[in-house]
């Protein structure tokens, strides 16, 4: 991802948020009460009402772990101006989840649209209003919790018959409502963003809830499908590989797309527009690239995304010479002349906001390896996303001609800086620090010194097995070090103390 610097308002808000309690720890109020010592507790309990992220601590869901979402979706974007800035969204999901433990009600993360019925396994649930804390709700319902000042928008869900720890049922969700433009903790866009012509989908790191029922962090990944309906015209682009030819009937267009590999719910993207469907490319090992690029775009802008676009399937051979073969069964990108200002790795089809530079294609397609095949098991290790993604960008330069690593290594590390600049631990940069510049470059910089420290056999030995040992799930930091502690036969534990927390430049 590539992101601006926080600004002094977003620190200032979060900061009161965090002193008046409102952001609080990991599986806080509304998860299940624990028994007295010596005495049994219920069998069947409510799932945690997060997935225990310290930063986000209402994202994700205890409980279970999702197998697969199908999203039906029909989207009517905004009429023209001066309209308002709107759409419509009329969806349904159908969840597919196995229980962790045994159930007496669950949650998901939905923000902002409205459940209008749910059902587990064709057993329908009564809509209830939200029952005060602690009160008993009969039978089988569903409600909804919003708190904007605790950043917790959840949908629960009362199931009945109960749901045992090892079953696996399919919950069906039928929502909708009027679709905005949703801001993250940064007061940045994210998730859903309606545009004039469409919907630029961009959800890190928990928007994901601002467009479907869902268990919004990256330790429950599952498998998609969606079909999106929008008015004839008008191109529906998700993950993975379309099914078949787009569909019209009577005015709508229904496109179908298949994303078959485990995703974590932020590289979800169903973004809608008025997109060129391009050619498919090809990568030298059989990866196809698609690519979808807004027909509104500028002669400049239009001029420098195709001759990056054109430059992915090099880039995946040569990421795949580093690290291995490319971990999902497509590759591409969707340009948008409208901006969120940012570009994001949504997995197989990166999102770019005005135009795709080069630089930016190739940070985007290695995050395909690094942050999508194997993401952060906490938002604090997200340098292991955004720093990898950064190097390998610098790789990309060297094999281009351009500067060597080394000397890439070297601007950004000789320049005297403020104490402030390397007072930031990108270890553990805060849910406001998530996007600062030193996750990306010291980030970088620490892989650099990594490479430096163990050598380049075990450096890219260490990238490899990293890639193969968590393919498909998530990790942290704890787990890199190890990774290339087992890789280099070294004790690495002063190496990342300093790199990654100490408060002073680190020495070479």
């Amino acid at each position: 991802m590539h992101r601006r610097a926080l600004t002094r308002k977003t620190v200032t808000k979060v900061t009161a948020l965090l002193a008046a309690g409102a952001v609080v720890g990991p599986l806080a109020a509304g998860t299940a009460a624990v028994a007295a010592p010596g005495q049994p507790g219920p069998r069947y309990t409510a799932g945690a009402e997060g997935a225990g992220d310290p930063y986000f601590p209402a994202s994700g869901n205890g409980g279970f772990d999702v197998q697969h979402y199908d999203l039906d979706l029909t989207f009517t974007p905004p009429g023209p101006a001066p309209a308002p800035l709107e759409g419509t969204l009329d969806a349904t999901a159908t969840i597919t989840l196995t229980a962790t433990q045994d159930l007496d009600r669950f949650q998901l993360d939905l923000r902002g649209l409205a459940a209008t019925s749910v059902s587990v396994d064709g057993r329908p649930a009564a809509a209830v209003g939200q029952p005060e804390e602690g009160a008993a709700v009969e039978g089988a319902a569903f409600w909804q919790v919003s708190d904007d000042g605790a950043r917790r928008w959840e949908l629960v869900v009362q199931p009945r018959p109960k749901i045992t720890k090892g079953q696996t049922v399919e919950v069906v969700v039928a929502y909708g409502g009027t679709t905005t433009r949703p801001e993250d903790v940064e007061e940045a866009l994210y998730g859903w963003v309606t545009m004039r012509d469409g919907a630029l989908v961009a959800s890190e790191p928990d928007g994901s809830m601002t467009w479907f029922p869902v268990s919004d962090h990256p330790t429950d990944k599952a498998t998609y499908s969606f079909e999106i309906t929008v008015p004839e015209g008008k191109v529906a682009v998700a993950n993975g590989l379309p099914v078949g030819e787009p569909v019209t009937t009577d005015g709508w267009t229904t496109w179908v797309w298949d994303a078959p590999d485990p995703m974590a719910s932020y590289l979800a993207t169903a973004s809608v527009g008025d997109f060129e469907i391009l050619p498919v490319a090809y990568s030298a090992s059989g990866v196809p690239v698609l690519d979808y690029v807004d027909r509104d775009l500028s002669p400049t802008r239009r001029a420098t995304t195709d001759a990056s676009l054109a430059l992915q399937p090099q880039m995946i051979d040569f990421f795949e010479s580093l690290f291995g073969p490319f971990p999902f069964v497509s590759a591409g990108a969707i340009v948008d002349d409208d901006s969120v200002g940012y570009a994001l790795e949504t997995q197989t089809r990166a999102v770019y906001s005005g135009s795709a530079g080069q630089g930016t294609v190739a940070h985007e397609t290695a995050h395909q390896w690094f942050g999508n095949s194997v993401s952060p098991e906490r938002w604090q290790d997200i340098w292991l996303n955004e720093g990898w993604a950064t190097y390998a960008t610098w790789l990309w330069t060297e094999h281009r001609g351009g500067a060597t690593t080394q000397a890439q290594f070297d601007t950004w590390y000789a320049p005297a800086r403020t104490p402030s600049y390397w007072a930031l631990p990108i270890g553990d940069p805060g849910p406001l620090g998530l996007f600062a510049g030193q996750v990306y470059n010291r980030g970088a910089g620490t892989l650099h010194a990594l490479r430096l420290e163990v050598g380049d056999e075990a450096f890219f030995a260490g990238a490899r097995l990293w890639l193969e040992r968590y393919a498909g799930s998530a990790a942290t930091a704890e787990d890199f070090q190890a990774v290339y502690e087992e890789a280099s036969g070294q004790d690495l534990d002063g190496f990342f103390d300093a790199w990654l927390y100490g408060p002073v430049k680190p020495a070479l």
